[in-house]
């Protein structure tokens, strides 16, 4: 009698031991997901700080009214760029400058000329492809994060997620500014 209850006692703690190390692999793989898909996103935000200084070159040319639009996009491609922010404030001026992105392209309106011209055209076209990027590689890290902030929040891995002290991530939101349509007012 004492060796079943030995025995059962034995195979109690290794379920629970491995049911302890499968929930942990489980968050670390979830919170090593979330790494890699902000990773993704953040390369895609490079390739766009990348295209910033050709873009402002060309429209610069044209746009001599929105110099204050330019020199914003371009101090905050330097913020972006320089380092030293965390995740959080990464994503906080990645949608400072979606917006003042929105601002020049809706300009761009207004120059028949710029519209017409040949670098201009092909930088826009790359622009579209690399926000068109951004915005996939948003969607993948909100999924992953939507993922992990499951399992660090529902019962029973919720146990070990506190035991790891492991937090709910923020999702990649637009701000409600950015959520409302762009007036553009053609009276210079």
């Amino acid at each position: 009698m004492k060796m079943k209850i030995t025995i059962i006692l034995l195979f109690g703690v290794l379920f629970i031991f491995f049911w302890i190390l499968i929930q942990y692999n489980k968050l670390i793989r979830m919170k090593n997901s979330v790494n890699n898909a902000f990773s993704g996103m953040d390369v895609q935000l490079k390739k766009r700080y990348d295209l910033i200084p050709n873009l402002v070159s060309v429209v610069k040319q044209y746009m001599l009214h929105e110099k204050n639009l330019l020199t914003k996009v371009t101090e905050l491609r330097s913020q972006a760029i320089d380092g030293g922010i965390n995740n959080e404030e990464k994503v906080a001026l990645d949608n400072q400058i979606s917006g003042t992105m929105k601002s020049i392209m809706i300009s761009v309106e207004s120059y028949p000329n710029l519209k017409s011209s040949e670098s201009f055209m092909n930088l826009h076209r790359n622009l579209t492809e690399v926000e068109a990027q951004i915005s996939a590689a948003r969607r993948a890290y909100n999924a992953t994060v939507n993922d992990f902030n499951n399992g660090v929040e529902m019962f029973p891995s919720c146990i070990i997620a506190n035991c790891l002290n492991f937090k709910s991530k923020n999702f990649f939101e637009i701000p409600e500014f950015e959520q409302k349509n762009v007036s553009f007012d053609n009276s210079f």
